[in-house]
């Protein structure tokens, strides 16, 4: 082994040494010969060296009792010829010579020599790094879980976090509870989870570890605590020894770092331990982390198009610039990164840049019992009680697995439960944050003010003007979407940073107070919902005084004055315009502090509006009221909520009861109730086996408003639906959740061409879609459609088994390619369906399936005549007019054509006859009443008359309505595989539904018609 190797041991990790060694006692008594230990085993291979001797080159300083590596208290001394000491572990690090220490220099005299300067860099390092873990270990040993008062050592408290190398992607950007409710108390796979000193590990079957990993969550999942665990676990030296350095810059404190400065500046700035580390050679010739916690905090303007190129640590530029060189490789491009961020913001880093994706699951419901019962287990009763409550709230429920959540109830419910309060246990969630912010500010009031007031209101008068400016800090910044405040932001909402100070023991369990680097100052709330609340009370307060100067600009306010019910509308109306959803919970509780029960304990703070309008009452009927078609289905989500927030039970009761039906096809469902059904089934504990949207008995826009229960239902049924890109932009979605239970998707005939496929290969490309049949029949599927599908199956070829592309036209080459694959063992594909495939496919709707139907030119019944090559049939008189008397039965004639797939077809129609279709009959012996259309199992019609319109099956009728019809055709649509039997009324320019018959065909049907005195039937091919 060559020198140098030798020597790079230096920058090993002391718990990978060898074992250690049997200490070498120094004593009076063995100064005179002190031994020099081997660092190949636990005993010496050298004689004891008399130190008195000549040979001795420096003399043994009495008064040196620090290792000159480590610069502490020696430990098992090893004695050099220079006469320095260090410690037998440090010298473990780099020492390999087969001879003893003795006969060489130590490495403070061998790096300062002048002949000498390989090893320096080493010796730095190794200081470094020792003063660098002594300082994360300062740092990060003690945590405060959410009351800045009380610190406790983080790993008391940290409960282990769920990562998983699955991401969950959403529509849009989406709040932290609303992505909860998203069914995240099922937890994924173990298979799929990632230990949290293993993030950079090799996974199986790769060459080589990641360099860049991105770690989402929502906000209070744990991020931070993930981080601060990762790093105070390196730096006591229980994980990830091979790391030399593990440096953390957090985007709220990257965000004051002014002026142009280098890496190593930069480096420096945020850990003054590494001012040593100025060569270059220190930090390429190092194994090391970069951590860039919380990019959802940065306002920093990263652009990676047109950023300048950046390859020295010692290179000066612009703050954001380095982070851009840093994450496009330029910089330390050995060095692993990890970056932490909230869903929505993650996607400023582009794809290309990141290996691996991995994600910060909530609390599973045994970790939300554990983590009540150890932070009080003086108190198993109390511990009980409060786990009770959490399990009774679905709301509660759902929000305690963001770990932030379970603290604030446990806060709140202390109080509670304790029988500090005797208030009613909260029921809303305004009501929950309402007693939050109270029992905050009582607690405040008792250990900083030494009172004990029994009037409720007096603490919150007491502190209203604070309250209200920390509600404007909060208000003005949500519509940025800003989560971190600086001194000049409190400054600019009216708050003197030393009212803030004297307001501490309020501010640490609301809004929380950093020193960082340079002592200066951040500021944050706990949780971006509690500065939702905060912001909902300010602009409740503007509200209630007429007070809108600093609504204005929110509201595009001009001068002229509003009543507090227009106010509130135009506030409604401003949230759910926007796309994002991020001021959806500040609507919640605006709207829920309407409700006097919600704002009950805070009356000392807030101002109740005039009883007598009935505010409240009517902003509900408007909430209601809303119908608008670009509204997306969350929006409508969203209002429901605002309305059970304001206490209003009544569609939640009616949907509740609608569930316990065992018969639910009559009953009729507006939007409003489709809207809220969408919302139970997606927090059921359950998942819905078949969502099939064509059985609900509801609208075109109630069926629209259902499209979010896709992401709990393992079959989803579609066909026949008119998809839009919002609704493919769901399903997409659905695809990519990593709790999506979907399995079976059928989205035929819908026309979604192969645009729509391309956005829905977006998701079946996705490692989370566990997809195993889609069809796609009649969807207007190209070869360019076709593609993309191969591409999606070649990026996630585990699941798909059976797909179903009759009915397009997916051209040679679409369909070879798809065989392909479909050939190829290494994928999971084993069905293809491509019949009935053709140009002829790609007109619109079912108009695709188009045939051409002849009558059969055996009828021989009498008053019939066939004509236009067998393609119409007149009634005609023979000899004496006929009469009904005479007989019930009524000449009818079928096609030849025995249809079992999918076709369409138009008949103009003429007087009073029935059209439609049936099995042929065989029998000979058949009673007169089996032989009538519509009468029996066997057929089914659609009756035309001038006055009466019905459709009729087994004896059994169903009248259609014949208002605006002035057209003579009407078309038929037989889907014999589904089952249904459709009626249309053809006009100019559309199809206008009538009825659609569900059964199942167990024989090919025959269209025919049964004509009447002076009518006629022609069987013509559709437009």
């Amino acid at each position: 082994m060559d020198k140098k190797k030798k020597r790079k041991r230096l920058t090993e990790k002391s718990s990978e040494s060898s074992e250690p060694s049997t200490s070498s006692q120094m004593s009076e008594a063995e100064s005179k010969g002190i031994s020099c230990v081997s660092m190949k085993s636990d005993s010496s291979k050298f004689q004891p060296v008399n130190f008195r001797a000549e040979t001795l080159k420096c003399e043994v300083s009495e008064e040196r009792s620090h290792c000159s590596v480590c610069k502490e208290d020696l430990k098992d001394p090893v004695l050099f010829m220079c006469g320095h000491q260090s410690c037998k572990q440090c010298v473990s690090f780099y020492w390999d010579q087969n001879d003893p220490p003795v006969d060489h220099l130590c490495h403070d005299c061998e790096v300062n020599s002048p002949n000498n300067t390989e090893n320096r860099g080493d010796v730095i390092n190794l200081k470094t790094k020792k003063n660098l873990k002594k300082a994360m270990q300062e740092k990060f040993s003690l945590t405060s879980e959410g009351n800045g008062d009380q610190e406790s050592s983080l790993k008391s408290i940290f409960t282990a976090l769920f990562i998983t190398n699955r991401e969950s992607e959403g529509p849009h950007e989406e709040h932290p509870l609303r992505h909860i409710e998203r069914k995240l108390k099922k937890q994924q796979s173990y298979d799929d989870s990632v230990s949290l000193s293993d993030i950079f590990k090799s996974l199986p079957g790769q060459e080589k570890p990641h360099r860049t990993v991105l770690t989402k969550g929502v906000a209070g999942i744990g991020k931070s605590f993930a981080v601060q665990k990762f790093i105070l676990d390196w730096s006591e030296e229980e994980t990830n020894q091979d790391i030399d350095f593990v440096f953390c810059l957090a985007f709220r404190e990257l965000n004051l770092s002014r002026g142009e400065k280098s890496l190593h500046q930069l480096l420096t700035e945020f850990h003054p331990v590494l001012c040593d580390l100025k060569d270059s050679e220190n930090y390429i010739k190092s194994k090391m982390i970069v951590i860039l916690d919380g990019l959802d905090e940065s306002r920093l303007q990263l652009d990676f198009d047109k950023n300048k190129v950046v390859k020295s640590v010692s290179e000066v530029t612009s703050v954001s610039n380095l982070l851009v060189n840093l994450i496009q490789g330029n910089l330390l491009p050995d060095a692993h990164l990890w970056i932490t961020s909230r869903p929505a913001a993650s996607s400023q880093i582009p794809a290309k840049y990141v290996d691996m994706v991995t994600e910060i699951r909530g609390f599973s419901d045994l970790q939300k019992e554990e983590y009540f019962r150890r932070r009080f287990s003086h108190d198993s009763s109390l511990a009980a009680r409060i786990i009770s409550h959490v399990q009774s709230s679905q709301s509660l429920h759902i929000m305690c697995q963001i770990p932030i959540f379970c603290w604030i109830s446990a806060v709140l419910f202390e109080e509670v439960f304790r029988g500090d309060e005797k208030d009613d246990i909260p029921q809303t969630l305004t009501e929950m944050m309402a007693h939050f912010v109270f029992v905050q500010t009582k607690r405040r009031s008792r250990k900083y003010d030494k009172t004990t007031e029994e009037n409720k209101e007096k603490p919150l008068k007491t502190y209203r003007e604070f309250l209200l400016k920390l509600g404007k800090l909060a208000f003005v910044h949500l519509q940025k979407n800003n989560l971190i405040f600086y001194e000049e932001d409190l400054e600019d909402c009216g708050i003197d940073i030393n009212e803030a100070s004297i307001y501490s023991g309020f501010c640490n369990a609301v809004l929380r107070e950093e020193k960082i680097f340079s002592q200066k100052k951040v500021f944050f709330f706990v949780h971006l919902t509690v500065q939702e609340f905060f912001a909902a009370l300010f602009v409740f307060d503007c509200l209630t005084y007429n007070n809108t100067t600093d609504l204005s600009d929110f509201l595009n306010l001009k001068n002229k004055e509003r009543t507090l019910l227009a106010l509130l509308k135009m506030t409604v109306d401003k949230v759910i315009e926007r796309k994002n959803g991020h001021l959806d919970f500040f609507l919640r509780f605006l709207l829920g502090l309407m409700v006097e029960p919600n704002r009950r304990v805070l009356h000392g703070l807030l101002t109740s509006p005039d009883q007598s309008q009935d505010t409240d009452k009517k902003i509900l009927t408007y909430l209601k009221s809303i119908r608008r078609k670009t509204l997306s289905p969350d929006n409508f989500i969203n209002l429901f909520q605002a309305m059970v927030e304001m206490r209003d039970h009544k569609v939640k009761d009616e949907i509740q009861e609608y569930l316990k039906l065992s018969d639910r096809s009559k009953t009729e469902l507006t939007p409003l109730h489709c809207s809220a059904l969408a919302y139970m089934l997606q927090v059921s504990k359950d998942d819905l086996e078949v969502l099939d949207l064509k059985s609900y008995n509801t609208s075109d826009e109630g069926r629209r408003r259902l499209i979010p229960a896709v992401m709990i239902s393992r079959k989803v049924l579609l066909a026949d639906c008119r998809m839009t890109s919002d609704w493919i932009e769901y399903l997409t979605f659905a695809l990519k959740f990593s709790y999506s239970a979907l399995r079976v998707l059928d989205l035929s005939n819908s026309d979604l061409k192969d645009s729509g496929v391309e956005q829905l290969c977006s998701g079946l490309s996705n490692q989370c879609c566990r997809l195993e049949t889609l069809r796609l029949s009649g969807c207007h599927v190209t070869e360019t459609g076709c593609r993309h599908l191969a591409s999606a199956l070649k990026s996630n070829p585990s699941h798909l088994k059976d797909l179903d592309l009759s009915y397009n036209n997916p051209g040679v080459s679409g369909e070879k390619l798809l065989t392909e694959l479909k050939n190829d063992p290494q994928y999971k594909l084993s069905i293809l369906n491509t019949d009935h495939g053709g140009s002829h496919r790609m007109k619109p709707g079912i108009k695709k399936y188009g045939c051409e139907l002849t009558l059969d030119p055996r009828a021989t019944q009498k008053n019939i005549l066939l004509s236009e090559r067998y393609r119409k049939v007149t009634w005609v008189e023979e000899g004496q007019p006929h009469s009904q008397q005479q007989t019930d039965h009524f000449p009818q004639v079928l096609c030849e054509q025995g249809l079992v797939g999918r076709c369409y077809w138009e008949v103009e129609v003429f007087g009073y006859l029935s059209i439609g279709v049936k099995y042929r009959d065989t029998e000979k012996n058949v009673k007169m009443d089996d032989f009538k259309f519509g009468h029996n199992e066997r057929s089914w019609s659609l009756v035309c008359s001038s006055g009466d319109f019905h459709v009729q099956h087994n004896s059994e009728k169903v009248y259609v309505s014949s208002l605006g019809w002035r057209s003579s055709r009407v078309g038929v649509f037989l889907d014999w595989p589904a089952g249904t039997l459709s009626f249309y009324r053809v006009s100019s320019d559309s199809l206008i539904h009538l009825h659609t018959f569900k059964a199942t065909f167990t024989e090919p049907l025959y269209p025919a018609a049964e004509l009447h005195p002076q009518s006629s039937a022609l069987f013509c091919k559709p437009r």
